[in-house]
C-alpha cells in the first residue's frame, strides 16, 4: 500500500492515475500542451466547464506540481497557466492515449 495526502493507494500506477481522474484533468493538461493559456481562454475552450470547476482543477493541478501559473505586474493583471516539466512528461502519455482513441474509435466522432 501506498499513502499520500490523507490518500490510500494500492499500487504506483493506482497513485498516478489519480492525478488524471476527473473529467476535466486531462482535458486541461492537453489544452495546456503546445502553449500556455489564461484563465478565460481556458474556460472558453473546455466547453462546459464553470469557473468555479476551473478554477478548483486548476488549483489542484497546481498543488500535484503539474501546472504553474505565472503573474504578471500589469494592469490589468494578467495570468497564465503552463505545464511544469512533470506536467508535460505526463501530458504525453495522455495524448499517446488520444491518439490510440482516435485511431479505433474516430468512427464515433459526429
Amino acid at each position: 500500500m501506498i499513502y499520500s495526502k490523507g490518500k490510500e493507494y494500492i499500487c504506483l500506477l493506482d497513485y498516478a492515475m489519480d492525478f488524471i481522474r476527473g473529467k476535466w484533468r486531462a482535458v486541461l493538461l492537453c489544452h495546456l500542451y503546445d502553449e500556455p493559456k489564461r484563465f478565460l481562454e481556458l474556460q472558453r475552450i473546455t466547453t462546459g466547464i464553470s469557473q468555479k470547476v476551473l478554477n478548483e482543477n486548476l488549483k489542484e493541478l497546481i498543488n500535484d506540481e503539474l501546472v504553474t501559473k505565472k503573474i504578471y505586474a500589469q494592469i490589468p493583471p494578467k495570468v497564465e497557466y503552463y505545464l511544469t516539466d512533470r506536467g508535460y512528461a505526463l501530458t504525453k502519455i495522455i495524448k499517446e492515449i488520444e491518439t490510440w482513441s482516435i485511431k479505433h474509435y474516430s468512427h464515433l466522432l459526429e
